[in-house]
């Protein structure tokens, strides 16, 4: 995980909470994860603190201040749009966020078998998700854009993590970016959804969060959870319900082919990062597996 470039503790988010928000420094709070970017702490019961540790995060929370409080009503899940806002203060340099509590499992932790129920409906809140995007969306360089500039890269992880199978992967990969890129406006793109960032209660899907990555541009990167979260039976369930809500106008085979590609893109940046987060690792096993077998 790449280094704090600031500490956050519970005393700097009290801190900051008194400066800001009185009225909730009073609360419990406690470090529940620290993140590549942020650091989450639990305030109270009911809600999360959302805090930049290194200057790459910064914008991304900025991002999620300014958009989802508008996406949030439109989306058939829950998403944590935060409630409050914070700014600089104190000698710390960024601005941060005061979310609602979102309980749930991540779909990681949830055995493959019972993830079903969740494709369907994860289906149809990316269907919901993917309409155009206003002129004045969140750039994103890494997410929503085309992988063919990304070949040499992806070509040395799969010859690394997959050398026996290395050539029939690339070769399909190579021919699905080649595809023109797809036609009209840029839609809304989550840009990071995998298995840690989808929360199920029971075998529902409860909650879709980290939205950092937040752009507009090609859902296609959405929808490699399909293969890096799910069994065939549930991916193909995705799938269907997906296409049936969809309301854009993209060619639906082109598009997964895209998808396709983006799971092994991602697989190969989860096994080549995550040897210190081994959920994450996972994560990208299971991604490889099922690439495989497709």
């Amino acid at each position: 995980m790449p280094v704090a470039e600031v500490e956050v503790t519970p005393e700097l988010v009290r801190d900051l909470l008194a400066d800001q928000h009185p009225d909730l420094a009073d609360l419990p709070i406690t470090v529940l994860a620290n993140g590549w970017d942020n650091v989450m702490l639990r305030l109270g019961d009911d809600l999360l603190v959302r805090v930049p540790r290194r200057q790459l995060a910064a914008v991304l929370v900025e991002h999620e201040q300014a958009w989802l409080p508008a996406l949030a009503p439109r989306l058939p899940t829950a998403i944590p749009a935060p409630v409050r806002t914070g700014r600089p203060a104190l000698g710390f340099p960024w601005s941060w966020s005061v979310l609602p509590w979102l309980p749930g499992r991540p779909l990681a932790q949830v055995p493959m078998k019972d993830r079903g129920r969740s494709a369907v409906e994860l289906g149809r809140f990316l269907a919901a998700l993917h309409v155009p995007a206003p002129e004045d969306a969140p750039e994103n360089p890494v997410r929503g854009g085309p992988l063919r500039f990304r070949e040499p890269l992806v070509t040395e992880r799969v010859q690394r993590h997959a050398p026996a199978d290395a050539e029939r992967l690339l070769t399909r990969w190579r021919a699905e970016v080649a595809e023109p890129d797809p036609p009209g406006p840029p839609l809304w793109v989550h840009g990071d959804v995998h298995a840690l960032n989808v929360l199920l209660d029971g075998e529902a899907l409860a909650a879709v969060i980290d939205w950092g990555d937040i752009t507009a541009g090609d859902p296609a990167c959405d929808l490699a959870i399909a293969w890096n979260g799910y069994d065939v039976e549930a991916g193909a369930a995705l799938r269907a319900a997906y296409d049936a809500h969809a309301t854009h106008h993209l060619d639906l085979a082109l598009l997964w082919d895209r998808a396709h590609a983006w799971a092994l893109h991602f697989s190969m940046v989860l096994l080549e990062s995550s040897d210190d987060h081994p959920e994450l690792a996972a994560v990208g096993q299971h991604g490889l597996f099922r690439l495989l077998e497709s």
